[in-house]
């Protein structure tokens, strides 16, 4: 393969016959909210039932998992009630679980739920206005000039940057998934920048490798992740709704990270320890170095906003 505008070669290394979510279990190189624990999977459950009410009880719910993984979300859901309908939006082969498997996302009156998703989302890069074009081993080269659309996205939301990941692939997939929702709750979990963040030039660019738990040299032969930070006020532009950090989106949901007192330990010991493992889960989940600072979008289609309490200031880590 000779050298291709990295938003082709990204598709094609993540998403090809031979690409790294069709091969690969994403499970075993990283961990994201949904595998670190299963407090996650409770407080998108309980998402789900706040959506579910304001829409009165539908027949059936629709909750769909965008960037589904294996499924690991939809089976760790506690308390599903039989009308509700759980979909798995990936391209991945149907693993055989029982929920419904689709390549694309499907029109729905319910939860629409994207975790660590636009981050996959294939993005051009450019560099002082060119695109910038990649080899198989991740070697760069400078192509031609860039197409208006993205240099326009470029001046607008990162305007001081010699090198640019352009999140416009990322902005029209948001508004593209969040056409899908008839009724309902659309939500997209990731980590990210905004334009303050961007303000220091050329210090945010963040498009590596992902493999084994760890950074890696971008490769484009299927063998690793390949992940962007998302612009994340640019996905909200293209959309509407709001945007809020995912420490604040956990605890209006119920996640809390107080440990049990000690002095059930001797009165309940396995209760004490299953508390005290929800208590470090929580923990994690609302760590401000780490996924709590990550940034939740958030856009009613037809209700009230389940999640008008939280606070909307971008994130800021």
């Amino acid at each position: 393969m000779t050298a291709l505008p990295w938003r082709t070669a990204m598709e094609r290394a993540l998403y090809g016959p031979d690409g790294f979510y069709l091969r690969e279990t994403p499970g075993r190189h990283f961990r994201t909210s949904v595998s670190a624990t299963p407090v996650y999977a409770a407080a998108v459950r309980e998402l789900a039932g706040r959506v579910d009410e304001a829409l009165g009880g539908p027949d059936p719910f629709d909750l769909v998992d965008v960037g589904a993984g294996r499924g690991e979300l939809l089976q760790a859901l506690p308390d599903v009630p039989p009308r509700w309908r759980l979909t798995a939006v990936e391209r991945a082969p149907d693993p055989g679980l029982p929920v419904r498997w689709t390549a694309e996302i499907p029109q729905l009156d319910g939860l629409l739920h994207a975790n660590e998703w636009l981050d996959v989302v294939p993005l051009d890069v450019l560099f002082d206005g060119r695109l910038v074009e990649v080899e198989p081993d991740g070697t760069e080269r400078l192509g031609g000039a860039a197409p208006t659309p993205l240099l326009d996205w470029a001046a607008r939301w990162w305007p001081q940057g010699r090198r640019v990941e352009v999140g416009l692939a990322r902005d029209q997939a948001w508004a593209a998934a969040v056409g899908r929702v008839r009724r309902g709750l659309a939500v997209a979990v990731d980590y990210g920048h905004v334009l303050g963040d961007r303000s220091d030039g050329d210090r945010r660019p963040t498009l590596t490798g992902y493999r084994d738990g760890r950074p890696v040299h971008p490769r484009l032969d299927g063998s690793s992740d390949l992940t962007a930070h998302v612009a994340l006020d640019a996905c909200r532009a293209a959309t509407g709704g709001r945007l809020v950090r995912q420490r604040d989106a956990l605890r209006t949901l119920g996640v809390d990270a107080t440990p049990p007192d000690r002095a059930l330990a001797a009165a309940d010991p396995r209760g004490y320890l299953t508390r005290l493992q929800t208590a470090n889960g929580a923990a994690e989940l609302l760590d401000r170095r780490g996924l709590g600072s990550y940034g939740w979008l958030v856009r009613a289609v037809g209700i009230a906003d389940p999640l008008a309490d939280v606070p909307g200031d971008p994130p800021a880590g």
